[in-house]
Parts: C-alpha cells; sequence; structure tokens
C-alpha cells in the first residue's frame, strides 16, 4: 500500500505549498483510493496534488478524522472538481454535502472495506483510519485528540499496529511506541524531536511530497 502526503506544515518539495493543515492519499492494494481529511486550503490541496500527479477523479472516498477546519477547509472545493465520492465523516461533522454518499459515522467501528476501518468517532471528537496489511496494522491520524493509548486500542482490535502516520498533538507517553516499525509524525505534533531521538530507525519525517510505502 501507498501513502501521499499532500497537505502538511513542511514541505520536502519546492514546489509544494505548506501550510497549516492535514491531508493525505492512501491507496491499498485492493484499489481503493481515499483521501484522508483536505487540509485547510483547498486551492493548495488541488495544487499540491496535481503537483504529486494526483487527479481529483481518481479519488473514490474521501475519510474525514474531525471537524476542524485544518482537516475539512479544502472539503468544498475538492467537491467542486470531484462530486462522485462516498464521504465517510464523524457523526459531530454537520452540514456536509455535495458528494454521492455521506456516511455518519459513530462510536462504534466501521468496516470500510476488507481491509479498511474506522476506529468509529472516539471520545465524540475524532475518527482514525486502520489499515490491515500483511505486517499489521497501518493507522493513520489527523490530529490525534482522543488520547493516543485510546486510539491505538481502537484500532488494535484489528491486529497489531506496527505503523502510525499523521498528527499527534501533545502525545509524549512515547513507550507506547515502542514496538512501532514506522512513525511518521506530522502537522500539529509538537515533540517530533523527541520521537525522532528515541526512535531513529522508525521514524519518518513528514512534510507535503513525503511517500510511504508499507
Amino acid at each position: 500500500m501507498k501513502i501521499t502526503i499532500i497537505y502538511d506544515n513542511t514541505s520536502l518539495r519546492e514546489d509544494l505549498v505548506a501550510d497549516w493543515g492535514f491531508s493525505c492519499l492512501v491507496e491499498d492494494n485492493e484499489g481503493h483510493t481515499i483521501l484522508f481529511d483536505t487540509g485547510t486550503n483547498g486551492a493548495i490541496l488541488l495544487a499540491n496534488m496535481e503537483k504529486l500527479s494526483i487527479e481529483a477523479a481518481s479519488v473514490d472516498e474521501i475519510f474525514i478524522s474531525h471537524a476542524h477546519f485544518d482537516h475539512i477547509g479544502g472539503l468544498s472545493m475538492f467537491l467542486n472538481a470531484n462530486s462522485d465520492v462516498k464521504i465517510y465523516c464523524p457523526e459531530s461533522l454537520r452540514g456536509v454535502r455535495g458528494a454521492a454518499e455521506v456516511i455518519k459515522v459513530g462510536d462504534d467501528p466501521v468496516q470500510m472495506h476488507e481491509n479498511i476501518f474506522s476506529t468509529g468517532e472516539l471520545e465524540q471528537v475524532e475518527q482514525s483510519m486502520a489499515i490491515k496489511t500483511p505486517k499489521g496494522i497501518v493507522l493513520v491520524v489527523g490530529c490525534s485528540h482522543p488520547q493516543m493509548s485510546g486510539i491505538l486500542d481502537a484500532a488494535g482490535r484489528f491486529g497489531r499496529v506496527y505503523a502510525v502516520i499523521g498528527g499527534m498533538h501533545g502525545f509524549r507517553d512515547f513507550d507506547l511506541f515502542s514496538d512501532m516499525e514506522h512513525i511518521c509524525p506530522t502537522h500539529c505534533t509538537q515533540y517530533i524531536q523527541e520521537i525522532r531521538s528515541l526512535y531513529p530507525d522508525a521514524y519518518i519525517q513528514g512534510g507535503a511530497g513525503r511517500i510511504i510505502e508499507l
């Protein structure tokens, strides 16, 4: 599977715009193409997608982690480019329209595809995506507003979590990552340097343009 970071606070390429927010494209081995969050600014989102050779029409589904603007700000402009998508969004996010189908995710986990799951809207705040691979679960998070321990527990019901990618805010219970094989802290993560120092072999630098193949 492949994850391409489209929108992040930093950029790995001069031609990609860095901006406060997060979005990435998840492509699994079964042909599903899912846009995880949409960043803050739709124009930046679509411009970065174009420079990464990602066509809006290639996206089948959108997964919104939570209702904060730095994760949903680009949604309406994206839907102007491609409205033929299914959106999985938390129940706390109101007013989502303009897509082919909108699925509200509540407290319970949701199986999106054979190997792709939502943890459910944890603490009525945020959902995360769990992708099952032969090596274990790849966990994609938006901001990790619920405690990371709870997110890992929720994702762990689908298998062993061996990789985590996304925003982690003030997470500092670093021992929870002791068994991780891949860690890519992005966006709002406050303790990136500490994670990098503790887990240099597992650490992956984030930023717009980062492509992670697992």
